[in-house]
């Protein structure tokens, strides 16, 4: 079968993708390895709009009863499937996993990005128990704790913007001596008294009992390893787009491997390709913002099939 769209990815982008193809009936598969996106990590997800506080888990569930509800015979879905390559031939896109290959005339890659996780002991065993990846989802579980921010670009200093609002302090910790956060975000946080910078800083080693205590760090500077007690930790090391199954030569990346659209309709610059959320050279990257993008491509979408069509 040869399908009118195939989308990949499976978290508020791609689930709003294949909602949208199901109301305007394009033939459409679906592939993604789960339903949920970074999220399903979140303990509480307050951002997402019209629903005042969300677990990960069930916001996962819900997107994927709307998607279900509506997909009938008009989308094909497909989970437990991870894409290992999605190249072009003679016209149509060829989506391959490990279990099946799926051809289509247009593909909206939706696979959003991974956190880079932050690599030292104690940081894996406590993910979860005070490690955190999204400030925005879990900031309110920490009112009136003392947190840690590692990354001194603009997400570390925009989370521990975030965080001021609810934490009775925020430690932002920097790898050297030269902030790549913007000057005026970084003023702006500073100018709180309670937050910290603390330079030249390399995390050592989370420390903890059944959640997290403190953190262990080395001062590049005297080389001195120092205990910061606090028991929230938000990494913000930078993401890691999912799209290393995209085939060289089918559309362009960035330096940063983020697939390059235009803003205004999310097209790349292959036809018949777009992309969405995340996985994108987007400015900002968030649910609402990943499934606003989804629903403008596929507005563009159902024009070019519907075009190619007559």
């Amino acid at each position: 079968m040869i399908y009118d769209l195939a989308i990949i990815g499976g978290g508020p982008a791609g689930i709003s993708a294949g909602v949208y193809a199901a109301r305007k009936r394009l033939r459409t598969v679906l592939v993604a390895e789960s339903v949920g996106g970074q999220s399903t990590e979140s303990a509480g997800v307050e951002n997402w709009i019209g629903t005042i506080k969300i677990s990960g888990i069930d916001l996962s569930k819900t997107l994927e009863q709307h998607l279900r509800a509506y997909a009938e015979n008009t989308v094909d879905i497909k989970l437990g499937y991870r894409v290992t390559k999605l190249s072009k031939k003679d016209g149509l896109f060829v989506v391959e996993t490990p279990k099946e290959t799926y051809e289509a005339k247009t593909v909206l890659v939706a696979t959003g990005s991974t956190r880079r996780k932050l690599e030292i002991p104690g940081a894996k065993e406590f993910e979860n128990k005070g490690i955190t990846y999204c400030a925005s989802c879990d900031g309110p579980l920490f009112a009136g704790a003392d947190v840690v921010v590692i990354g001194g670009g603009n997400a570390g200093f925009e989370s521990a913007a975030q965080l001021l609002a609810y934490a009775n302090s925020v430690t932002i910790l920097n790898r050297s001596d030269i902030l790549k956060a913007d000057e005026m975000t970084v003023e702006s946080v500073l100018k709180n008294p309670k937050a910290k910078l603390i330079k030249n800083a390399i995390p050592k080693e989370v420390i903890g009992d059944k959640f997290v205590t403190s953190l262990i760090y080395t001062d590049q500077t005297t080389g001195e390893d120092k205990e910061l007690k606090a028991t929230g930790i938000f990494v913000e090391i930078g993401l890691v787009p999912t799209t290393g199954f995209v085939d060289e030569g089918v559309t362009e990346l960035n330096t940063y491997k983020q697939i390059v659209v235009d803003p205004k309709n999310q097209r790349t610059k292959t036809d018949g390709l777009w992309a969405a959320g995340d996985c994108t050279d987007g400015l900002f990257h968030q649910n609402n913002i990943a499934s606003g993008d989804a629903v403008k491509a596929l507005e563009d979408i159902y024009l070019y099939v519907h075009n190619q069509k007559n």
